[in-house]
């Protein structure tokens, strides 16, 4: 089972996505956003924390693929929307040119499309679905949500199966 697990914010993704690994023992759940210094932030990651089983194991990297290659067991990768940010980020590319961002980014979205095509175990990834609304005034709004598109087509195209989620309704695509 490979699965993509995409909609807005607060749609009740992050949820949907844990209930079809909840049957299993052991998960790997991979928090793969930036770290952020605030309490809201801090709240939201608690929160999350709180639903999982204990014997989920937790690992915050944005090193995906890595995860992903060396699994012997189930993974959700929560979310690529805050993946893809931490990586523009780290690499201080938000004011570089689309091309120079592109190539570093997809560079490292094939690598995980590789390991979700090549998994073994049960994966399931959270994303956001930001193409449906209002194009963002400033540079960094458009380029997150090009690039994020790009990121779900392919990581989508390793996965058996992809589900939308809006309003805690799961819509299986």
């Amino acid at each position: 089972m490979r699965v993509l697990v995409t909609g807005g914010v607060r749609s009740g993704k992050s949820r949907h996505a844990e209930s079809l690994l909840a049957s299993e023992p052991e998960v790997t759940y991979v928090a793969a956003g930036p770290r952020y210094d605030d309490a809201d932030w801090a709240a939201r990651i608690a929160a999350h924390r709180e639903r999982r089983a204990a014997t989920w194991r937790t690992e915050e990297t944005q090193d995906v693929a890595g995860v992903l290659a060396g699994a012997t067991g189930p993974v959700l990768v929560d979310c690529l929307g805050t993946w893809l940010t931490a990586v523009i980020d780290a690499a201080g590319l938000w004011e570089s040119p689309v091309g120079e961002v592109e190539e570093h980014v997809l560079a490292q979205v094939d690598a995980i499309a590789a390991a979700v095509a090549g998994a073994t175990a049960p994966v399931v990834l959270v994303t956001n679905e930001v193409g449906l609304g209002v194009v963002p005034g400033e540079r960094s709004g458009r380029l997150f949500r090009d690039l994020l598109g790009t990121v779900n087509q392919r990581v989508a195209e390793a996965c058996d199966e992809v589900h939308l989620v809006v309003a805690g309704r799961v819509l299986r695509l």
